[in-house]
Formats: C-alpha cells, structure tokens, sequence
C-alpha cells in the first residue's frame, strides 16, 4: 500500500505540495464514513503511480486547508504537478474514473520527464 504522510499544518501542506514533483493530497475529516472507506482504496490505486506521493490531511485539525484551497466537502482528492492543482475529486469518488485520469496525467507527465 502507498506509504502516506501525515500533514499536521498549513505550511506542511504548502512544503509538500512545492516538494514533491508530483503529490496527491487526501483530505478528510474523523467523523466522516466515506473518508474511511475511501482512504484504503486510494492507497491501493497510488500504488500503479510509484511517482505520486501521498499525503493525508485532517480538516479538523488543519482548518485554514479550507479557505486555501477552496474545500467544502470530505473527502477531497487533489492532485498536483509542480505545485499546480490538475484534479479534484470530492465526495463521492468513482474510482476507475479516477483511475483513468491519473493514469491520462501520469503517462503526459512522465513521457515529458524524458
């Protein structure tokens, strides 16, 4: 399963977001049941991605993720290539959906690496 790293702070969230080439963040709340369920899933579909790094982040703890980076549900996926946000999923995530556009950026952004 994907290794996941715990952000605890907003600036942690910004270092991992500008540190990492390619980083999926997984936001999500402890009283959410969709978010727990979800989260297995995603590190399981990461694992096709050895490029993308994971990161998790509690909206109750880290409260200002919401008005940075326009949050108003949970769970919300984000993916980011040198920094810029390229997908946004929330809520109810349809996972070959997902899986396809992952794959459409990923395949774009490593055959461009060459």
């Amino acid at each position: 399963m994907k290794e996941l790293v715990e952000l605890k702070s907003y600036p942690q969230v910004e270092d991992f977001i500008q540190g990492h080439e390619l980083s999926f963040l997984y936001v999500s709340r402890p009283d959410c049941s969709v978010c727990h369920a979800i989260l297995p899933k995603l590190r399981i579909l990461l694992d096709q991605f050895p490029s993308i790094d994971l990161g998790q982040v509690n909206a109750m703890e880290v409260e200002e993720i919401a008005g940075n980076l326009s949050i108003f549900t949970a769970p919300t996926l984000l993916l980011f290539v040198e920094g810029k946000e390229y997908l946004r999923e929330d809520r109810f995530v349809r996972f070959a959906a997902l899986e396809e556009k992952l794959t459409r950026i990923y395949e774009l952004y490593i055959s461009n690496e060459d």
